[in-house]
């Protein structure tokens, strides 16, 4: 999964990918802004990223998008 974050006073996003599903990246985001807490994620690299829920301005989750290499053909 592709996740970005947006924080609060700052001009850049928080981009990351991650082997974790949909739901449990979605679960993890509503516990740390129910419970004022750090929001915890790793990546698919093993490194974690920690942010505080204060400070998420939005949170967005979508597949991780395939980068295309090369030139397309005009048929």
């Amino acid at each position: 999964m592709e996740i970005k974050i947006g924080v609060t006073d700052s001009p850049r996003e928080i981009a990351l990918d991650s082997e974790e599903s949909h739901e449990s990246i979605q679960k993890a985001v509503e516990k740390a802004v129910s419970d004022g807490a750090l929001l915890s994620l790793t990546d698919d690299r093993g490194r974690t990223v920690l942010v505080p829920a204060a400070k998420i301005a939005y949170v967005e989750i979508g597949p991780s998008a395939s980068r295309k290499v090369g030139f397309g053909s005009l048929a």
